[in-house]
């Protein structure tokens, strides 16, 4: 029942947004991507540093994303959280990732529930692949993510300035907290 539920807001959720984009004809300027992604490195783990957060992800402590690079060229997604406090139950996402862009690889398609997918753009990722920023075209939610639970506050903030840069409303991004 609760995974009916979440497909059912899930839905709702990219309907609406979708329907508010045909609506006022206002298609986003497309997000720039980076120059290319090699999958290799970029799988394991990465801390969440700040996000602007989607309704699964408020009140998160502690998540970290991690993907694997399936034997069919999709990526194995694991989102894992404390929600509510750091001691929090522990919760487990397991969406897929589809890439959409095999030229780059930095522009995939996350599905969460069958048969929705939803964007998935890496449009910052540092040389030695420790850092990097997800974003959207609809500028919506963004990750930023480190393959450390922290990094230095300068770091953060050349980040956060990234973010800015790319149209996002800073004031909706929010640090999160890790053990």
């Amino acid at each position: 029942m609760k995974k009916l539920l979440l497909a059912v807001f899930i839905s709702l959720g990219l309907i609406g947004c979708a329907s508010n984009l045909i609506l006022n004809d206002n298609k986003p300027k497309s997000m720039p991507v980076v120059d290319y992604v090699d999958l290799d490195r970029f799988m394991g783990d990465w801390y969440v540093i700040a996000t602007i957060p989607t309704f699964l992800e408020r009140d998160a402590f502690n998540p970290i994303e991690t993907y694997q690079l399936s034997s069919d060229g999709t990526i194995a997604t694991t989102f894992t959280f404390n929600k509510g406090s750091l001691n929090g139950p522990t919760k487990i996402y397991r969406p897929r990732g589809f890439i959409k862009d095999k030229r780059t690889n930095a522009i995939w398609d996350m599905q969460f529930v069958w048969p929705i997918k939803a964007d998935y753009r890496i449009v910052y990722l540092d040389d030695d692949y420790q850092q990097t920023i997800i974003g959207r075209n609809s500028r919506d939610f963004v990750w930023v993510m480190a393959r450390t639970p922290r990094i230095s506050e300068q770091d953060y903030l050349n980040l956060v300035t990234m973010v800015g840069a790319l149209g996002y409303n800073l004031n909706d991004l929010q640090k999160a907290t890790h053990e």
